[in-house]
């Protein structure tokens, strides 16, 4: 099953390890091991949970959510369940940019969806935070800053007394991660989506790989979506020769 996960490429698993790795998570939590696939990403090489699979385990718990308020400005939402009570959390461009969030192309691109993870994060661990398992989120592993110091090499000054050792600690600028792909329903566009998100691979990229390979009907200017579902199921029956192929852009 790892090695079936792991060469489909449809959920952004790289590794037979990774997929038996959450496969033993899922086992853990007396799920079906293949439920991973549909539950967890792995971020940084960091197992996470996604927001809608955190929100089902919350709504099947017991627990109930009432939004208030999903613009590109704020999300606010109401949580309840018997075991933790009531809290009401609000998500602000404002509290994002205070958190040194916004700078990130997915920040920029859905900043709704991303709010709302975020207060769905922080309300279903707010209130009962059992469905979580003590996992985080996969919009909250995306914003950690993982980078470790960088020490450069020790700059030593001879003097008559004392010696004096120098060095200088230069922390790394934080990547940003590349879009993340919209939560929508499965369908050969987002199959093909998540792994172009995976793979950091750009809409011009395919469409030159479609074109170098002489598909009918295909310029330029043709849009990633108005691509017929044949030919999408066809470039991830192939997406290992997408990947390594260099377009000339």
């Amino acid at each position: 099953m790892a090695g079936a996960i792991t060469r489909s490429g449809l959920f952004g698993i790289r590794s037979q390890e990774q997929a038996v790795a959450l496969m033993l998570i899922a086992q853990a939590e007396g799920k079906h091991p293949a439920s991973v696939a549909a539950e967890y990403d792995i971020i940084q090489n960091r197992p996470a949970l996604k927001s809608h699979a955190a929100l089902a385990r919350f709504q099947s718990a017991g627990g109930k959510i009432q939004w208030t308020s999903r613009t590109d400005d704020k999300a606010s939402a109401k949580f309840l369940h018997p075991a933790g009570g009531e809290v009401e959390i609000t998500w602000t461009m404002d509290r994002a940019k205070a958190a040194g969030l916004t700078g990130k192309q997915n920040w920029k691109t859905y900043p709704a969806q991303m709010l709302s993870c975020r207060v769905v994060a922080e309300g279903v661990r707010a209130v009962y935070p059992a469905c979580l398992n003590g996992t985080y989120l996969v919009e909250e592993v995306q914003d950690f800053d993982t980078k470790p110091l960088r020490i450069e090499k020790p700059v030593i000054a001879v003097e008559q007394e004392p010696q004096v050792i120098t060095a200088e600690v230069v922390e790394d600028e934080p990547e940003s991660l590349p879009e993340p792909p919209e939560e929508l329903p499965s369908t050969p566009l987002t199959m093909l989506q998540s792994l172009m998100w995976s793979d950091d691979i750009n809409d011009d990229h395919v469409i030159h790989f479609l074109i170098a390979n002489k598909m009918p009907n295909v310029t330029k200017q043709t849009k990633l979506k108005s691509l017929d579902d044949k030919v999408i199921n066809r470039l991830i029956a192939v997406w290992d020769k997408v990947k390594v192929f260099k377009p000339i852009l």
